[in-house]
């Protein structure tokens, strides 16, 4: 996984399974394996999946701008719009920053499956606050 991520404990995005491949301020990509633990009762990808990926590219990629002015990223809005089923192999996820402010960040995110072909589609703003104390 990737180095913005603690070392020191099992986070959420670790329990999907999400591996970072590219980790900027300017692009995060990202990719889960489809295993039945990823998928809903149906046999697809849970849309829960791909909005975490979405949300953690953003949040990460923000993060490594916000931590050098001691501040911290967190999640603020995420909106995931479903186009088509992922069943099996791999969930790739490209997220790029629309838009870099003082106090918000947001983010376009496509996820596609091992073909290419566009499966969801993630508008995500990131708000960017300081760190304080005990949390």
């Amino acid at each position: 996984m990737s180095s913005a991520f603690p070392t020191d404990r099992v986070h959420f995005d670790a329990l999907y399974g999400l591996q970072i491949l590219e980790e900027s301020t300017e692009h995060m990509r990202g990719w889960v394996e489809v295993t039945d633990s990823v998928k809903q009762p149906f046999g697809l990808v849970h849309g829960g999946v791909m909005a975490s990926v979405a949300e953690a590219l953003a949040s990460i990629g923000t993060g490594l701008a916000a931590v050098q002015s001691g501040n911290a990223a967190v999640g603020m809005s995420n909106s995931t719009s479903f186009i088509r089923p992922i069943l099996s192999g791999g969930v790739h996820a490209d997220a790029r920053p629309r838009h870099r402010g003082r106090s918000t960040w947001i983010w376009d995110v496509e996820i596609t499956d091992d073909a290419g072909r566009l499966c969801a589609m993630s508008r995500v703003t990131i708000a960017v606050r300081p760190v304080t104390a005990g949390g």
